[in-house]
């Protein structure tokens, strides 16, 4: 295959979900994952597409890309946030994660932790933390979604609302100074929200990627949260948005 047509191919795939691994590039073009990643540096640097930890993804892609291709992104930041908001949960706190890739670094950094009850509507943290140190973990019913392993719908919701916890720790795709906290779908917003209203401490985790991004579906009001997780000092008017609202935050 010809350099040219193999960077066709590579723009077809990734046209087709907005990202993909190298290994699965190498296989179905039958070239070694060196050469896609060399492809991949030509034409990330002609623009429209970003190389992220295990494949790429288009920049300007509708949907929300992988979640094996979001652990990827910024993983040092998301660990460091990850890594102090488990130093704000106690032994035997109750808490809610969700579906996002920082908080499954969260889960991943709440595994020494003893006596969790732990409500979740994402495969990955629910088989992160279950059968760990006395933990109990309940995970949300409903229909998976297949690039995140999330349950949501009706089900998902009726399940969640049975429970009143003490943390609900929650992620966004973009934050901004005008609108707050967003994500892409309207089903995760709305399952963020019935969370938010069962839980006594509401906590957003999110790098400094995500500022001054947007997306079309608003978490809630910016104060619905009480503390803000992050890893660079918010400013401007993402700044003056977080202090009006009352939000703490916590830097990483």
């Amino acid at each position: 295959m010809l350099q040219n047509e193999r960077e066709r191919a590579i723009l077809d795939l990734l046209m087709q979900s907005g990202s993909a691994r190298i290994k699965d590039l190498s296989v179905t073009l039958g070239v070694s994952e060196e050469t896609v990643r060399r492809t991949l540096k030509r034409l990330e640097s002609m623009g429209g597409l970003t190389r992220v930890h295990g494949g790429a993804q288009l920049r300007d892609w509708g949907a929300e890309p992988s979640f094996a291709l979001r652990l990827g992104v910024n993983i040092d930041a998301k660990r460091r946030i990850a890594a102090r908001l488990a130093g704000l949960i106690e032994h035997g706190a109750s808490l809610f994660l969700d579906v996002g890739s920082t908080t499954a670094f969260v889960a991943q950094a709440l595994r020494d932790h003893r006596d969790l009850l732990v409500v979740t509507n994402s495969l990955a943290v629910a088989q992160t933390l279950a059968g760990r140190g006395g933990n109990r973990v309940f995970m949300a019913g409903g229909e998976l979604r297949p690039h995140d392993g999330g349950a949501f719908g009706a089900e998902a919701l009726a399940f969640v609302r049975q429970f009143r916890v003490r943390h609900a720790i929650l992620s966004a795709v973009a934050v901004d100074g005008r609108t707050g906290f967003m994500l892409n779908d309207l089903r995760e917003a709305e399952f963020s929200r019935a969370i938010i209203d069962c839980a006594e401490v509401a906590t957003i985790a999110a790098d400094a990627t995500k500022f001054d991004q947007t997306a079309p579906v608003r978490i809630a009001a910016p104060d619905a949260f009480h503390r803000f997780v992050t890893d660079v000092i918010p400013e401007g008017a993402l700044a003056t948005l977080l202090n009006r609202a009352g939000i703490e935050i916590i830097l990483a």
